[in-house]
């Protein structure tokens, strides 16, 4: 395993302000990448990974789709297909040659009515039955997972669980990936982090609210205004949605650390030492050391899901897209 150097020995120095781990968090959010997408081909369409419940995606097509390795890429806690690295990751694969699908997971990018259920961290089956889907359906051959936060965690635990037994899938890539619910969820909780654990749960809450509009009955509210913490709302509405029989018991079944040892395809984590609420002990276990299959990058910097760099040697501000897209290009 591979620690700190990028794979093509490009270490990310970010500027002396950026050391900040919050200031890396935050400000990619707002970095101006408009447009990204705007010259490239792009066809929505639903997934159905298990009746009813649909996925939507926006695909970006090669001309030729079945010539070219294809990318699925999912998003974190709170995100969407149009969440900025998703737009970022999917720009640079296509004109790289890749097919593309930006997923949204269950309820999100505006789904909630899509799906009778909400969405966690433990629902990798939707990511296999997608890869099924592509190879038995589209007949692609060779596709890639890419995830960013919780959507790391869910390509990961999906990679781990199909073993060798998906011959399409080609690799997986995760960004940040909260491998081990219960660590990073403790972290989230801290006082030091209350600007993303009021984020997480603000945005939880009303996407509760807009599920119950449509599907009345299902879920119980009288609760909600009283739950303070991300824990509390998981065990209260995530975990018995998700039949789970408890906040713990969700935490303790739904991450990829339980599988990674089972990863048998060529797999890339990129991770910050300094990201806020995803620990960098949780890379260190033996389950992903021993595992020659998986190579992580773990600069000291970059925060959560952020490596903002100066733009310098024709790469854009994006450190981490441009280490997957080195990633994928080794392995073309």
């Amino acid at each position: 395993m591979m620690p700190f150097m990028s794979s093509n020995g490009r270490e990310f120095t970010p500027a002396v302000l950026f050391r900040n781990p919050h200031l890396m968090t935050i400000v990619p959010r707002f970095w101006p990448r408009g447009g990204l997408l705007a010259e490239v081909p792009t066809e929505s369409r639903l997934f159905t990974t298990e009746p009813p419940t649909q996925l939507l995606g926006f695909c970006h097509w090669q001309p030729i789709r079945t010539a070219c390795q294809t990318l699925v890429l999912v998003h974190g806690l709170e995100g969407s297909s149009e969440s900025h690295y998703m737009h970022g990751i999917a720009a640079k694969a296509y004109r790289a040659g890749f097919n593309v699908i930006r997923m949204n997971q269950r309820t999100c990018g505006g789904t909630e009515h899509l799906s009778p259920t909400l969405y966690n961290t433990g629902l990798s089956q939707d990511y296999r039955a997608i890869v099924h889907e592509l190879a038995h359906v589209d007949g692609l051959n060779r596709i890639w997972f890419v995830g960013y936060s919780m959507g790391g965690n869910l390509i990961l635990k999906a990679a781990g669980e199909a073993g060798s037994s998906e011959t399409a899938l080609a690799g997986a890539i995760a960004v940040c990936p909260n491998i081990d619910p219960p660590k990073c969820v403790e972290a989230l909780e801290q006082p030091r982090n209350w600007i993303y654990h009021r984020h997480f749960l603000v945005e939880l809450k009303a996407r509760l609210r807009r599920k119950t509009a449509l599907f009345p009955g299902k879920w119980d509210l009288k609760d909600l205004d009283s739950t303070v913490s991300m824990s509390q709302f998981d065990h209260r509405y995530t975990a018995p949605d998700g039949g789970y029989a408890s906040g713990a018991d969700y935490y303790s079944r739904a991450g990829a650390c339980l599988v990674v040892d089972a990863i048998t395809v060529p797999t890339l984590i990129i991770t910050a030492q300094d990201d806020p609420f995803i620990p960098y002990s949780m890379f260190t276990v033996p389950q992903i050391q021993r595992n020659s299959r998986i190579r992580v990058i773990a600069p000291r910097y970059g925060g959560h899901c952020g490596f903002l760099q100066w733009p310098s040697n024709g790469e854009d501000s994006f450190w981490a897209e441009n280490r997957i897209m080195d990633f994928l290009q080794e392995r073309k």
